[in-house]
């Protein structure tokens, strides 16, 4: 960004006038996309009369700086109007929905093609939800060539759906596989536009086309695939849970029953009526089975393990293995029955977290109470918040005091103390005394609900482990097909064994080939690791940034609010030049008390809490961002800033002045120095508290083999002060926000995997630079919330260590799951080939190494964070 090199007492830097725009009053797209807001604000630095023009803190608003002898207020708004009305045309941000992709790859190959064409400056396409966002220079390239460009890969675009479509959850899938093999047939139903099964969460959206009613083919579709729809169950209901899979698994039982009939039959003496009802356990038992492989055919013209398992039990009884064939099918049906129900717990666990959000709730309307549904409560609504009760919105406390337990946003179950004009959240518990709450946020976009949201999408995003183990099992499946034909029938031919022999051992082998406890080992500990991370109040944006929390080596932590509480108070006041504390304090507050930079603020407070009235007539101000203020005072140019910064400008400095200075910075304070006309006026010490836990966070990160490294924009000694403090391994001192950036990209070539930790907005250049960025101190703040790549929604540097923890113990137990599964197969695909395996073995040991990754991967759910 660029600075201004006017001097304090210089003409040219006194009359220059400030405008705050908001970014939404110019261009939606600069409002909503961080890349137009930069666009916008370098076009605008260079137009005539604007010197400076840069975005506040909170990113929403750009402040210009201009001079009035070049151009009027209403020349500036012209300028500014012609730049946003030229960056919402030429520049467009499109979400289409995508017909036809299927898998990751298609997402992958989609992404490449368009990435070819001139104009795309981003290209997104989303597997899971069937969408493609798009943001284009419309000047290079239009839709009609995005569209063509698309078709030629084998893809349709169309508009997002404006309505939101059908959400249900389906039970009984237990393996990716399954999602995408129903998500094939359920796109082929006349009627639905878009359709989308997420294995992950275990959910199904469908979008029909012109509001058709396709909701009952679905169904029908579903069970047809052998699957069950149902609403989701509520937190709390494992048991209820349980129960309905029994319900659901009906022909297992009937199975087992006549199984231990079969087997009765056998002991005496019956041998053909125990043959029919070995069969007879297979045909019941395995008709879902053979419906659900049969849909696969015709619906995704894909081979699922149901057909394998089909195949395998039709041969079994084609040769004459009718136990064979029965104990197959309950082996199997049971197994799929309990990965189905130990996937449902880990897919319930984030869920719960909604289901300790109030379903009612009062409102005060003309003086009476009325009980209302929470979801139709509107921002401005009061609503009465009885003790014990949840909190069903988003809001602000106008009456009343009593005690929070946030637990369910921040992780925190010791309750905070809370008052009028504090924040509160949906599903957070009123302590002992009634609240009065005003409505911020709609029922469904409050905190709880956005995290909810947040972690869903993350759970269905493909950790790069996912993504390589699943190109592997693509072309394993049909590779072991192959191979068991060829065994059935290549050895009889060349005469080393009678064809029911080779084929039985086929047979085993296509039974041993399904790929499931190996496709699985990766999203069941994805899954059940961001549960858990969400349930302490950690926020993981995905699989992805989950596995880099596991292979991070440098740790880059932010100073100010981050280290420290990020709520500086003034320590030290050292006037000079014959001037009170009170007239350097009162000189100071005025000039800073438009600005929103922590210190000054601290200085303002200060100054309110001495009684000082800021110096009157302070006009014209000017901020450099992270540098200081311009300002006249009384008509004459004053200055106030970092010492640095404001000392460059300074014609003399006395020794007595420097001694101060370097005293003050060595005890750690920031040093404010104000300075009139050039001549130095005196300086005003800050010291940021040091975090009660930050100590102990920095030891316990070290103690997991990290290099820690501070990054602050403090002097170099204040900065050396607070490093000796809290124990971290190096610091850099004197960056400003780019510096950081530059900083971190550096540190990436040297080390590979960085991590970064900072309080939020100010440091997302730094924060997205990063292997991984860690927000801290998100509760409330949806900018954080949705720009970090994890979000410590507590304000605690304590939860760090458990953060880095649960990365590598998710990183360890994928590379654990892929190994067994891995080895299982390799033993039993060469036991297979030997003769040595049998079927119910290959099964037993095929839905065994399945619920072994399973409930390897659920241990995460109670791993500590």
């Amino acid at each position: 960004m660029d600075e201004p090199n006017d001097e304090p007492n210089s003409a040219a830097s006194l009359p220059l006038h400030t405008q705050v725009i908001p970014l939404k009053a110019i261009a939606v797209n600069a409002a909503e996309c961080q890349r137009c807001a930069e666009s916008l604000r370098g076009r605008l630095s260079g137009s005539r009369g604007i010197e400076l023009a840069h975005l506040n803190g909170a990113g929403d608003s750009i402040i210009l700086h201009y001079d009035p002898s070049m151009a009027s207020l209403s020349s500036v708004e012209e300028i500014v109007r012609q730049e946003g009305l030229r960056l919402e045309t030429r520049f467009r941000h499109r979400l289409f929905r995508v017909e036809g992709l299927h898998c990751v790859d298609c997402a992958d190959k989609l992404e490449k093609v368009l990435h070819n064409l001139d104009g795309i400056i981003l290209v997104e396409a989303n597997f899971a939800a069937g969408t493609l966002r798009l943001e284009y220079d419309s000047a290079l390239v239009d839709d009609a060539a995005i569209v063509a460009q698309t078709r030629r890969v084998g893809f349709e675009l169309g508009p997002e759906e404006d309505e939101q479509g059908v959400r249900l959850t389906v039970a009984g899938m237990d393996c990716p596989d399954c999602a995408v093999h129903l998500e094939e047939g359920l796109r082929r139903i006349p009627g639905v536009a878009r359709a989308a099964v997420d294995f992950a969460t275990g959910s199904l959206t469908v979008v029909s086309h012109d509001g058709q009613d396709v909701l009952g083919q679905v169904r029908n579709a579903v069970t047809s695939a052998g699957y069950t729809v149902r609403e989701a169950a509520g937190g709390g209901e494992e048991g209820g849970l349980l129960l309905a899979t029994l319900r659901e698994e009906w022909p297992v039982i009937a199975s087992a029953a006549l199984i231990a009939i079969a087997v009765a039959l056998g002991f005496a003496g019956l041998g053909l009526a125990s043959d029919v009802a070995f069969v007879l356990a297979a045909t019941v038992g395995g008709f879902r089975i053979a419906r659900s492989g049969l849909q696969s055919l015709l619906s995704a013209r894909a081979l699922s393990i149901d057909v394998l398992m089909t195949i395998a039990v039709i041969g079994a009884v084609a040769i004459g293995e009718f136990s064979e064939a029965a104990t197959v099918v309950l082996l199997f049906a049971l197994g799929e029955a309990l990965e189905g129900y130990t996937m449902d717990r880990a897919r319930h666990a984030i869920r719960r977290l909604m289901d300790l959000t109030p379903r009612q709730a009062t409102r005060l309307h003309d003086g009476h109470e009325e009980r209302v549904p929470a979801a139709s409560l509107a921002p401005g609504d009061i609503v009465l918040v009885g003790p014990g009760e949840g909190l069903p919105v988003d809001g602000v406390i106008v009456a009343g005091e009593s005690s929070i337990n946030e637990a369910t946003v921040t992780g925190e179950s010791v309750p905070v103390a809370k008052g009028p004009g504090a924040e509160v959240f949906a599903g957070t518990v009123n302590g002992l005394a009634a609240l009065r709450v005003r409505v911020a946020r709609p029922a469904s976009d409050s905190t709880v609900a956005r995290i909810v949201r947040m972690v869903e999408e993350a759970q269905s995003r493909r950790a790069p482990s996912q993504r390589l183990v699943e190109r592997f099992a693509r072309y394993y499946t049909p590779a072991v097909v192959v191979l068991a034909a060829a065994i059935a029938a290549l050895p009889p031919l060349f005469g080393l064994g009678s064809f029911r022999e080779w084929l039985y051992r086929s047979l085993v082998l296509l039974v041993i080939s399904c790929p499931c406890a190996l496709v699985i080992s990766t999203p069941v500990a994805v899954v059940s690791a961001i549960a858990r991370a969400a349930r302490r109040g950690v926020v993981i944006k995905g699989g992805a940034y989950l596995e880099q929390l596991g292979l991070v080596r440098l740790l880059a932590i932010d100073k100010t609010g981050t280290l420290t509480t990020g709520r500086p108070a003034v320590r030290s006041l050292r006037p000079l030049d014959g001037l009170t504390e009170a007239g350097l304090l009162a000189i100071a507050a005025g000039i800073e008390a438009r600005s929103s930079h922590p210190l000054a603020a601290a200085i303002v407070r200060e100054a309110a809490r001495r009684d000082f009235v800021p110096a009157p007539d302070v006009r014209e101000m000017r901020e450099v961002p992270g540098q200081g203020v311009y300002a006249l005072v009384g008509g004459e140019g004053h200055c106030a800033g970092q010492a640095d910064f404001v000392l460059r400008q300074c014609q003399a400095v006395s020794d007595a002045a420097a001694a101060a200075l370097q005293e003050m910075e060595g005890q750690g304070q920031t040093v404010i120095a104000v300075a009139r006309s050039g001549e130095l006026l005196g300086l005003i010490g800050l010291e940021d508290t040091l975090r009660e836990e930050a100590p102990r966070a920095v030891q316990a990160l070290r103690g997991l083999g990290l290099r820690l490294m501070m990054l602050t924009g403090d002097n170099e000694r204040t900065a050396a002060a607070i490093a000796r403090q809290v124990g971290v391994d190096d610091y850099r001192a004197g960056l400003r926000p780019e510096d950081k950036q530059n900083a971190i990209v550096q540190l990436n070539h040297i080390y590979r995997h960085v991590g970064m930790v900072g309080d939020g907005v100010n440091d997302a250049p730094a924060l997205a630079a990063a292997s991984v960025g860690i927000a801290m101190g998100a509760a409330g703040s949806q900018a954080t919330l949705e720009t970090a790549d994890v979000v410590l929604m507590a304000d605690d540097l304590g939860k760090l260590p458990g953060v880095i923890a649960l990365g590598r113990a998710t990183r360890g137990t994928i590379i654990a799951n892929v190994a067994f599964a891995v080895a299982v197969k390799v033993i039993f695909l060469a036991l297979a080939v030997a003769g040595v395996a049998t079927l119910w073995l290959a099964v037993f040991a095929d839905v065994g190494a399945s619920l072994i990754v399973i409930l390897n991967g659920m241990r995460l759910l109670r791993a500590k964070v």
